[in-house]
């Protein structure tokens, strides 16, 4: 968590502190959980054989979030833009390994843009 945090805090971003990422196994949401903040040296050690999905709520504004009546839309209390990125990493022997990426995603928007596509405007389009 204190590496995310140092880096975002200081980038001029803040940290949501009341969503954590967490173990991933059998259950998609397992322990331990994860702080996207916290103490050099303090959170949970990791260790090989580990699964985890990292997943910080980064704020433009202030930290603080409130949950909607409809129980599952977030939103930052000072209505400042925010992003959540997530990322699954195992704990190998030798290091991690990131399983989630974006390339396939990367790779599609790549050949749209060479086939003269408008990406913009078909996901504009698919919004309305």
């Amino acid at each position: 968590g204190y590496a995310v945090q140092s880096y975002c805090e200081a980038n001029g971003y803040s940290v949501v502190r009341e969503l954590v990422g967490h173990g991933v196994g059998r259950d998609m949401h397992e322990e331990p959980q994860v702080p996207n903040y916290g103490r050099r040296g303090q959170g949970t050690k990791l260790a090989e054989g580990m699964v985890i999905a990292i997943e910080p709520m980064i704020n433009l504004g202030k930290r603080h979030v409130y949950q909607d009546a409809d129980g599952w839309t977030i939103r930052t209390r000072d209505r400042m833009p925010s992003a959540h990125f997530e990322h699954t990493v195992a704990i190998g022997k030798h290091g991690a390994d990131i399983l989630s990426s974006f390339e396939f995603v990367e790779k599609n928007l790549e050949k749209k843009s060479l086939k003269g596509e408008n990406t913009s405007e078909q996901f504009d389009n698919q919004l309305n």
